[in-house]
């Protein structure tokens, strides 16, 4: 998310103001590096507890014949985790799957990376710029591999990701399935000011834009506008019943009150007309200093094993003040659904707590 790595609050917003324009680039082929085998040795108790992982901003997983892909931000790199259980995340083996080049525009701040299967391939969206502290060319690209496993084979770069119409700063990345058609949606900049945005585009194939960027949702309400800077992100798809959810992370990271907001619509929509939307006026998903869950956010979903259970997983700091940095670590918990079908997360569940697995591990 916004502040991947540890500097002053008055430096990042001076670096805010550095909106540049960066042309295309494709970095060159880079094969999987397999890290050294985990020893630590599976739990065998029905439980788990939060946080699964020391460190883990902006966590991501992907489902796919009986496993659980997971990725986070880790700047330098992009890692996928592979497990059957996640609640045994933390003894999964991972393997490097991206390293940036050494220069240019794409060579570091590799944010919030995204892992898809379209089409038989499989896809890698995240966000980088220039390797150092000019967080202001931030933008978003696209990662390709034809191997049956993500974890092997080897990643080939298929450029930047981006509406020609309006090549501003843009992070946070994912895709949208829906009416047979596909649709990226993103946070960035209008070329005015440092505001974050949701925007959405429709996609030509799974590494190029069609058509017009529309603007989905801004900050607006106290709780989006913590900060400066101001700050919607981190959209996330969510389907349930006949609705199409847009969750989203709101105020600066680099505050203990970011939070999730929620946008709705019809699962037949355009989702290309701003009215098909409707938001939220309250938070759906807020810190809980008693549960010792602070900045809780930029989050994914999954479903359980056995196919019977919805689950959020989402990072948080563990003390107050720890802003934006690696200390975020994921978390994970079940929930459930409203009768107006919109879901129902809760509270963040306090850390060390014994959670039940779920269902199916």
């Amino acid at each position: 998310m916004y502040c991947k790595i540890s500097f002053s609050r008055s430096r990042w917003l001076a670096l805010l103001l550095a909106l540049g324009l960066l042309g295309c680039s494709k970095g060159g082929d880079t094969p999987v590096t397999p890290a050294p085998p985990v020893v630590t040795p599976p739990s065998t108790t029905a439980t788990f507890t939060n946080p699964l992982l020391p460190s883990g901003p902006d966590p991501w997983v992907y489902q796919k014949d009986g496993s659980y892909y997971y990725m986070h931000t880790l700047n330098t790199q992009l890692r996928i985790w592979k497990t059957a259980k996640m609640s045994e995340l933390g003894n999964a083996n991972s393997t490097v799957v991206w390293t940036p080049p050494a220069t240019g525009v794409a060579s570091g701040n590799l944010w919030a990376p995204e892992l898809y299967q379209f089409d038989g391939k499989w896809y890698i969206y995240y966000s980088a710029g220039p390797n150092g502290t000019d967080l202001g060319q931030q933008r978003t690209w696209v990662l390709e591999n034809s191997a049956a496993d993500p974890t092997t084979g080897t990643w080939t770069s298929k450029g930047r990701i981006f509406s020609a119409a309006a090549d501003f700063w843009a992070i946070d990345g994912t895709v949208l399935e829906q009416n047979n058609k596909r649709y990226f949606i993103w946070s960035g900049h209008n070329g005015i000011d440092a505001i974050q945005r949701l925007y959405i585009s429709e996609m030509s194939n799974p590494w190029t834009l069609t058509g017009p960027r529309v603007e989905l949702s801004h900050p607006e309400y106290a709780w989006e506008t913590v900060g400066p800077p101001y700050v919607n992100e981190g959209p996330e798809i969510l389907k349930h019943g006949d609705k199409t959810f847009l969750v989203y992370s709101a105020s600066f990271c680099g505050t203990d009150y970011y939070s999730l907001g929620l946008l709705t619509a019809s699962n037949t929509a355009d989702p290309l007309l701003p009215a098909s939307w409707v938001k939220s006026a309250k938070p759906v998903f807020s810190s809980d200093p008693s549960h010792r869950a602070y900045a809780t956010g930029h989050n994914g979903f999954f479903t359980s094993k056995d196919g019977q259970e919805d689950w959020i997983i989402y990072h948080a700091n563990s003390n107050p003040n720890e802003g934006c940095v690696e200390k975020r670590n994921p978390r994970m918990q079940k929930f459930s659904w409203n009768a107006d079908g919109t879901p129902n997360f809760g509270m963040p569940v306090a850390i060390n707590t014994a959670l039940p697995r779920p269902g199916g591990e």
